[in-house]
């Protein structure tokens, strides 16, 4: 069961990293057909090491180290590949302020999405959200409000952790706007390619933030994130170098992440208020959410590909 379970884990994991991060290989392609043979070749080479070992293999540890700063670094690490009593019990014991933040982090990346940024419909119900964009900041902050209401009742660490998770989505949020307004100058051909390569990594870094915390409603067994957030990677490299015209008629796929986002980060507060969630549920609901959006993307790009030609008159 217990080895039943880590693949369970890795594939959900690997699912997860990849199709959320379909936009990142977007724009990925889209810069790099701007960029020279030399440099495209770089950036698939050692962009592959730099996202997989350096970005997603030690933003887990640096997490983990972050809440719980009376471990030393290398407690950190060794807690990951051992089963030593007291760093475990540490684990634990901060474990609510870890799953808050991140909880409200996906939660806030959700309702963002579903709100103001543009979409495939792909639900019932997606237009008139999307019509009430302006409620978007309302919305987020009574969610904030009610759940800190409820945490200092239990403890006011896990109240913090959801003040930190806010300030953590507006962070990155702010620095994803200004990449997007960005994209357009470095997709013109006078910018260096070095600098078109530090703008990947940039961008790959806050897309990556999104598929370490989530992977923390999967498990906090550091190899298994590891392993399965390294191979989504790995996933998201070959989706930029394969035809991005093929993943594009993939239409609700980004949909489907962003529904596992939200129920990810639902688990991840459940959890830190003390209510179980098992172990194998995020890995489930994450492949029948986007099993469910994959099979509806290729039913929509079928029915065009039958669909007549429309001819001008």
């Amino acid at each position: 069961m217990d080895i039943f379970f880590a693949f369970l884990t890795i594939a959900g994991l690997a699912v997860f990293e990849s199709v959320s991060s379909i936009d990142n290989a977007v724009i990925n392609a889209e810069v790099l057909s701007t960029m020279g043979k030399k440099a495209r070749r770089f950036f698939l080479t050692w962009g592959i090491f730099f996202a997989v070992f350096v970005v997603r293999g030690t933003l887990p540890f640096l997490i983990v180290w972050a809440v719980i700063p009376s471990l030393s670094a290398w407690e950190v690490v060794s807690a990951a590949w051992s089963g030593e009593e007291g760093v475990h019990e540490a684990v634990v014991t901060s474990a609510p302020l870890l799953l808050m933040g991140g909880g409200i982090f996906l939660l806030f990346l959700f309702f963002h999405w579903l709100f103001l940024e543009p979409k495939k419909l792909g639900l019932f119900g997606e237009s008139f959200f999307l019509k009430q964009g302006g409620w978007f900041y309302a919305i987020v902050s009574v969610i904030l409000a009610t759940v800190i209401w409820h945490a200092l009742k239990q403890n006011d660490l896990l109240a913090f952790g959801a003040v930190v998770g806010s300030t953590a989505f507006f962070i990155i949020h702010g620095f994803r706007e200004h990449a997007e307004k960005t994209e357009k100058t470095l997709i013109s051909p006078g910018l260096s390619d070095l600098s078109k390569i530090f703008y990947l990594e940039a961008i790959d870094v806050s897309f990556s933030i999104d598929g370490v915390l989530g992977a923390f409603a999967f498990t906090f067994a550091i190899p298994l994130i590891l392993i399965g957030n390294g191979i989504g990677a790995i996933i998201v490299r070959q989706m930029t170098v394969s035809n991005i015209d093929r993943i594009r008629r993939y239409a609700f796929l980004k949909n489907g992440a962003m529904y596992s986002i939200f129920f990810l980060g639902l688990f991840m507060v459940l959890s830190a208020f003390g209510i179980h969630v098992p172990e194998w549920f995020s890995p489930v609901v994450t492949f029948l959410i986007i099993g469910y959006f994959f099979h509806k993307s290729r039913a929509h790009a079928s029915r065009q590909d039958s669909a007549p030609p429309i001819t001008h008159v």
